[in-house]
């Protein structure tokens, strides 16, 4: 998804959405973007599943009968 940076408010960034809709991020999440910059968020696949691994091993090992 890309969203549109607006502009920030306070501790938030403004952002428009792909379907045309405003909301509030934390502004954090911007990431030295300015005003009119596009900001993509997207799921990485891979790293996901590698944390979910290293969790699942976690919650075994503690778990272990």
């Amino acid at each position: 998804m890309r969203v549109i940076l607006d502009r920030y408010e306070g501790d938030y960034a403004v952002v428009e959405l792909e379907n045309g809709e405003f909301v509030n991020m934390p502004g954090v999440l911007a990431m030295n973007a300015e005003e009119g910059d596009i900001i993509e968020l997207r799921i990485l696949e891979k790293e996901t599943n590698e944390r979910r691994t290293y969790i699942q091993n976690l919650a075994d090992q503690l778990f272990e009968d």
